[in-house]
């Protein structure tokens, strides 16, 4: 069968967002749509250049016999304001305050369109940085580190607060809760990661950083490397924080009970060189 210019088009950007950070050889879209090299080339730039256009993603070109081409998403400064406003916006409704300061975000976390572009977001964050795997603590966090994983393109660990029988052997610690300063615990599958891998940490909603420090503690344990932290929404804190090298979209200035108002702004993300300007 020859494949005519448009049905490749379609059918080669089809895969390349459905197998993003995989470097795919020439060779296999040659072969695939019975083309000449040349003619993929040609293909290959075009969708590189639409992809640039509409903010996308970019497309790497890895020359040599071992080369090929690479999806990366990545989305322009205006998507990601975007996404940022209209978390604020939504998460700005008085209905959604908690008792505590906390925020009701379960229906935005399980909104499948809204996560796929806050993972689109934050994996751009991480692009160009070897990331080998997703973690999160059960259970809100699990949407957004499976969104990220998707644009990353690496497998998703998920740390339990209790140890399950379905896990076989377990590696747990115990750590200090920043926000109630009480001893909490970690257990994790010691299938899930294997030593040297770079992890990226993620949670909906942070305040002094108690669970991310434990998820960094039991990184170590797996004698794997913290490579960064990704939160949805971080609260404004007086006391000090216990990590400091993380990414926000939103951060929660200011509550009011009594008169349930709710001041949201831009989190660190920018600041934090999320997007290369």
């Amino acid at each position: 069968m020859k494949w005519k210019r448009s049905e490749r088009l379609v059918d080669m950007t089809h895969y390349l967002l459905e197998h993003p950070q995989k470097l795919i050889p020439l060779t296999f879209f040659s072969e695939l749509y019975q083309s000449a090299k040349s003619s993929i080339s040609e293909d290959l730039t075009i969708v590189k250049d639409t992809f640039e256009e509409r903010g996308i993603g970019v497309l790497v070109t890895v020359p040599g016999a071992a080369g090929g081409v690479k999806y990366i998403p990545k989305v322009s400064e205006k998507v990601v304001k975007e996404v940022i406003d209209e978390l604020i916006s939504e998460l700005g409704h008085s209905d959604r305050l908690l008792p505590g300061g906390y925020l009701f975000m379960t229906d935005l976390l399980g909104n499948p369109e809204l996560m796929n572009r806050v993972g689109k977001v934050f994996a751009s964050a991480f692009c160009s940085q070897e990331i080998d795997v997703i973690m999160t603590v059960a259970t809100k966090g699990i949407s957004i580190a499976h969104a990220i994983a998707r644009h990353l393109n690496v497998p998703v660990v998920v740390v339990r607060r209790d140890n399950k029988v379905t896990e076989g052997s377990t590696v747990s610690i115990n750590y200090v809760s920043g926000s109630s300063r009480r001893i909490e615990t970690m257990v994790l599958s010691k299938r899930s990661m294997k030593s040297g891998q770079r992890v990226l940490v993620t949670d909906d909603f942070m305040k002094v950083g108690g669970t991310m420090n434990g998820m960094k503690n039991l990184i170590e344990e797996f004698d794997c490397t913290l490579a960064g932290m990704a939160v949805l929404v971080e609260a404004a804190h007086t006391d000090e924080r216990l990590v400091d090298n993380y990414y926000s979209l939103v951060k929660l200035k200011e509550v009011n009970e009594k008169d349930r108002t709710i001041k949201l702004e831009e989190g660190n993300y920018f600041s934090k060189g999320g997007y290369d300007r």
